[in-house]
Order: structure tokens, then C-alpha cells, then sequence
């Protein structure tokens, strides 16, 4: 498993560590973590965080660690376990024998509660969610105490010890951190830090009944796994004042620090776990795969590429600041590795067939053709030739627009890397829709551009019609309309973009990509890039999914679409 060295950037967090490394701080060891919760699939921002913390490691020589804060059993699945383990892997990351999960530490973190029982720094209260919600105060206003505030430390035992046996229901007690009712940061106003909880643990079973809270299970797992740098999003920083709280109060020596960055927020998108898990449980997309959601799973699905989403997350930097990034960066990354590495073929999304009247009926050749124009190593195919084609839909007009270069009525063009042909009459059906060409060739301009060939304005793609394959094509874009609809207003879904899926199931390709491999990734010349659906592609029956356009046409449609 390769992992990427990033020794050559430079950021803020890593000026940190060399600050660090400087004093001799942690014994001038470097850990780090993924800590994802199992209760979805990791997407986009959450390969950022992994890009970086594993950099990080890699950079300093230190290491690791892939944990999963699974503290909270409604929602959590092994499936999002699985899911999370096989997406880290295929970006290109390994932890070695460092993945553990927080449900490994409950007895530690139980009886780290009741060392702070003990010293007085917890106690068990019998408000309800609402009435401790409405005691904290406000941002304006201090904080009113528990009337259970003051319980002694044998009490308190003794409730926390029922709590755990299961005696009483679930929110009849908590338990909470006794810090100040009147502290400027509401966090620190006695959060609460264990609840009682009766769900099945994916792990555990039905072993526990109360469950630590995350803002006690994380940072308390941080120490015991010797973590140098908690790194996370800004989303945490008001969390901060508690994560030290607890590990001060709890832990000795060497203690995690937490430093954040800036979340990515991708445009046309959108990213919190909570509405991605609208969008799959309401069915406004076709699961976490679906190659729309900007879930790792989805967009390997839809054909992005490992060392493209680390490229981005190269380029997009490591920032203070929130910030807004657009869309067609990350399809720029996209198209920049797929350009070196897909092959080319050739395909016909919306066909419209063409007979060539002075070709031998029965008669088939072959040519020759570059799997990559620009890199020879990857060698060549041969493509059949026939009297009767499809061409692309778009690549003929009855009555041409100005600079209009392709196929019209008398006008010629080049069939690509084969022969010049040339319109001379149509077949249109009962509605006036032109449904069949009738051109000539010239056999003696056999793959033969100038110089040494007859010099004509237009190339157009091509398939033979006896010897292409039928295929389904999906050309996927935006999921959005807008490009923050998270930042709009409460109903993002109202901006969800009816045309983000085309269904295309009367589209051929050559006959050698018949039985492609699933995730084969190619170019379709002149169209874009395309990816071999994963789920439901069969030999014989290739289904393609649209990774990216051969150019970022979206800003130019929003553009348009402004102006209406």
C-alpha cells in the first residue's frame, strides 16, 4: 500500500509539529488519526482529513492510527466499517496493525468516569434533555446549577453503578462533567458525558446500557493510543476547551493537542452526514454509491481516481478559514490523470446511422489505431470498418450554423483515423427527423490527413454498425443547482438538479471494450471520459458511466442560465 509523501508542503498544522519536534515535545514522536464514526460512508472532506493526517505521518516518519469513534449504536454498522476500511484503502493509505475503535476502550472510559465521581468532576443528574438545555443559559445569560449538582461522590457512585446495570430507563439520569454553570463557552457548562442508551452495540452487543458521550470517548481515546496531534475540523474548536478539560483532569505526561482546519465544502454539493443520509433514505439518489454523492464510494463508482482526489486535496491546501471550493477543480484533477492514463475508443452516445453507397456491400476492413495519441507505449488496436456506420447525432446539421464543421448537406469530413467521406442525400422519418445519411468515401484518403491527404475542416468519430456493441451510458452532472445549497436554506433538496442523470440505452461502442472489466476507465475521443459501471455492467452488456467532460462546459451553462 502506497502512501503519499507530501515532505514537500508546507501549512500551518505543519509548522506546528516542527515547532514541536524543535522542543523535543512527545519525545519528538508523531502520531496522528483518522477517527471516522461508522454510521455512513466517508466522503470528499473526509478524504481530505485522511490525505492529511496520513501525510502528516508519512512526512515525519511517524505514524497512523484508523479508529472509529463508535459510540452512539443507533446508526452504526459494520457495513459503514467495511465501507470506510475499503475506501481509506483504495485512496491509497494503510495504518498497518493500528486499527482499533473506541468501543475497545468502554471499560477504560467507564472507569475514567468514575475517577472523576470521585474527585468530585462528575455527578448524576436527573434533569431531562430540555430542562438542561434550558438551565445552561444562553450566550448572553450564565448558567443555573442542578438542583442534583451537589449530590456526594457516594451517591453519585452508586447512581452511576445502577446507571450501568441497567436499572433505570433510558434519560431517567446522565452524567455529567462538573466544570462551570458559568463559563463564556456553553460547551463547558456541565456537558454531559455518559447517557443511558438501550441499543444494540454492532460490537458490543447488548454488553453496555450507557454509552460515553463523543466529546469524552474521543479525546480520552486519543491519550490512551499515545496520539501527538488531534487534528480536526474547525467545527470542533469551541469542543476544545472540554477535550483538554477531560485529558487534564484524567490524563498524565504527554497529552494530544487538538489543532483545526477548515472543512472542504465542495460546491454543487453537499457534505454533512446528515443530509447525505437524507438523500439515501428519502431516495432522492440510488444509495451511497450512487455516482452523484460526493462519497468516495460514488465517485469511485462513477470513475474518479485514487491519485486524483489526492491531488485535489493537494492543491486545495490546508486552511484556517472556511471556504467555498469549486466543483471543477476536482474534475480538473480528475481529467488531468484520466488524459494520461485512459485509453481511447471510440463510442456513439446518440446515433444516427450512415451507408456508405460506393463501399462493397460485405466487404469489412480494419485500421489501426493509437490507444493514446500522445503515449506509444500503450500500443494500438485495430477498429473495423464497414459499409454501414453510426456517427454521433450532434455531427450532422441540415442547415449548418455559421463555423459549423462537420458533417452537412455536400459537404465532406473525415471519418476518424479512416477515410474522407462526403453527404449526399438523407432519409428522414414520418415526423421530418433525419434518421439515416447516404454519403460516399474516397478510398484514397485511407487514414491520410494532410500533408499527404485531402485537407478538410471537420473529424468525426465513428462505429461500425455489424461490428460495434450496444451499451447503456449514463452522462451524470451536478447533483445541485445552486452551489451551496447546504448554505441556502433548511430544504437543500428543493435545489437538487432534475437533469443530474441522463439515462443514454441505445448507444454503441467498439467491440473491443465488449467485456471490459468493471471500473476499466477509457476516453470516448471527442466526448469525455468513462468509466465501466461497477454494479450493473455484465460482459457482453457494458454499461458506462460519464466520469468527467472533456472540458468544463458547467460554468458556461450556469453563466447562461444567469442570464435568462
Amino acid at each position: 500500500m502506497t502512501q503519499t509523501n507530501n515532505s514537500s508542503q508546507s501549512d500551518f498544522i505543519r509548522e506546528i509539529i516542527d515547532d514541536d519536534l524543535k522542543t523535543n515535545k512527545n519525545e519528538g514522536r508523531v502520531a496522528t488519526r483518522f477517527p471516522p464514526e461508522p454510521n455512513g460512508y466517508i466522503h470528499i472532506g473526509h478524504a481530505k482529513s485522511i490525505c492529511l493526517n496520513f501525510g502528516i505521518a508519512a512526512q515525519y516518519g511517524g505514524t497512523c492510527n484508523l479508529r472509529f469513534d463508535d459510540t452512539d449504536p443507533s446508526g452504526e454498522s459494520l457495513e459503514y466499517v467495511e465501507s470506510i476500511v475499503d475506501d481509506i484503502h483504495w485512496l491509497g493509505f494503510d495504518w498497518e496493525d493500528r486499527m482499533y475503535f473506541a468501543s475497545d476502550y468502554f471499560e477504560q472510559l467507564y472507569q475514567f468516569a468514575i475517577q472523576l465521581i470521585k474527585t468530585g468532576r462528575a455527578y448524576v443528574c436527573d434533569l431531562n434533555a430540555d430542562e438542561i438545555r434550558e438551565y445552561r443559559g444562553s450566550f448572553t445569560e450564565p448558567g443555573t446549577e442542578s438542583p442534583y449538582r451537589n449530590r456526594s461522590v457516594d451517591e453519585n457512585l452508586d447512581l452511576f453503578e445502577r446507571m450501568r446495570t441497567g436499572e433505570f430507563e433510558d434519560g431517567a439520569h446522565v452524567l455529567r462533567a462538573r466544570i462551570d454553570m458559568n463559563a463564556p463557552n456553553i460547551i463547558m457548562r456541565d456537558p454531559v458525558i455518559y447517557r443511558i442508551k438501550r441499543e444494540t452495540h454492532y460490537r458490543t452487543g447488548n454488553a453496555w446500557v450507557i454509552y460515553p458521550m463523543y466529546d469524552f470517548a474521543h479525546c480520552l481515546s486519543d491519550a490512551i493510543e499515545g496520539i501527538t496531534h488531534s487534528i480536526c475540523t474547525l467545527e470542533f474548536e469551541n469542543n476544545r476547551p472540554l477535550y483538554d478539560w477531560i485529558v487534564e483532569e484524567l490524563i498524565e505526561g504527554n497529552r494530544p493537542h487538538q489543532t483545526e482546519f477548515a472543512r472542504l465544502n465542495l460546491s454543487y454539493t453537499v457534505i454533512s452526514k446528515r443530509a447525505l443520509i437524507e438523500l439515501v433514505e428519502k431516495g432522492r439518489v440510488a444509495g451511497w454509491d450512487d455516482p452523484r454523492m460526493p462519497t468516495i464510494a460514488g465517485m469511485r463508482r462513477r470513475g474518479y481516481t485514487p491519485k486524483a482526489i489526492r491531488n485535489f486535496c493537494t492543491q486545495i491546501g490546508v486552511a484556517k478559514n472556511d471556504n467555498l471550493i469549486d466543483m471543477a477543480l476536482l474534475e480538473h484533477c480528475v481529467r488531468e490523470d484520466l488524459n494520461e492514463q485512459a485509453p481511447r475508443v471510440m463510442g456513439v452516445l446518440r446515433p444516427l446511422r450512415v451507408v456508405i453507397d460506393n463501399y462493397p456491400e460485405g466487404q469489412a476492413e480494419e485500421f489501426e489505431c493509437a490507444n493514446h495519441p500522445q503515449n506509444p507505449d500503450m500500443g494500438t488496436r485495430r477498429v473495423p470498418f464497414s459499409r454501414v456506420l453510426y456517427i454521433e447525432r450532434d455531427d450532422f446539421h441540415e442547415d449548418p450554423p455559421g463555423k459549423y464543421k462537420r458533417l452537412a448537406p455536400g459537404r465532406e469530413v473525415r471519418l476518424r483515423n479512416s477515410y474522407v467521406i462526403k453527404h449526399e442525400s438523407m432519409v428522414k422519418d414520418e415526423k421530418g427527423e433525419v434518421v439515416e445519411l447516404h454519403c460516399t468515401y474516397d478510398p484514397d484518403t485511407r487514414n491520410a490527413p494532410p500533408p499527404d491527404g485531402r485537407k478538410v475542416k471537420g473529424v468525426i468519430h465513428w462505429v461500425s454498425a455489424e461490428h460495434c456493441v450496444s451499451a447503456e451510458v449514463r452522462l451524470y452532472d451536478r447533483l445541485f443547482q445552486v452551489p451551496n445549497p447546504a448554505g441556502e436554506d433548511e430544504e437543500f433538496t428543493e435545489y437538487l438538479n432534475p437533469n443530474s442523470l441522463e439515462t443514454l440505452t441505445s448507444c454503441y461502442v467498439e467491440s473491443g471494450v465488449k467485456d471490459a472489466e468493471a471500473g476499466s476507465r477509457y476516453q470516448f475521443e471527442r466526448l469525455g471520459y468513462f468509466c465501466v459501471d461497477s454494479r450493473d455492467s455484465q460482459p457482453g452488456k457494458p454499461v458506462f458511466n460519464r466520469v468527467v467532460p472533456l472540458r468544463d462546459t458547467w460554468g458556461k451553462i450556469a453563466e447562461k442560465g444567469k442570464g435568462k
